[in-house]
């Protein structure tokens, strides 16, 4: 009976540490998200990207607004499907875009 306890305290153990032996979580920072986010204009290097584009002109607008544009005004989608129109950013009145995947440009 002493050795059957022994060796069941013996494999309870071994499982024991097996168990807890997981790799650590990655640090690595994610990839960046297909779609661009609310916290920098583009996530896609060459934005705006042409696409058929589902957004509203109202969400085209608030999109715009989200990044720091006001008076948006002359919104049209162009032949890419790129929202296009012109806004005021820093006191200046600038060229904007967004493209299907929600990246914000201004030039």
């Amino acid at each position: 009976m002493k050795q059957f306890l022994s060796a069941a305290l013996v494999g309870l153990a071994v499982i024991g540490t097996t168990a807890s032996a997981q790799p650590a979580p990655s640090t690595d920072p994610p990839s960046p998200p297909a779609v661009a986010s609310d916290k920098g204009d583009s996530n896609t290097a060459s934005a705006p990207v042409a696409g058929k584009n589902s957004f509203t002109e109202a969400q085209a607008r608030e999109r715009l607004e989200k990044h720091g544009y006001t008076e948006v005004s002359a919104l049209k989608k162009d032949d890419k499907s790129v929202w296009r129109g012109t806004a005021m950013k820093s006191g200046k009145q600038v060229d904007v875009a967004v493209d299907f995947e929600g990246n914000v440009v201004g030039q």
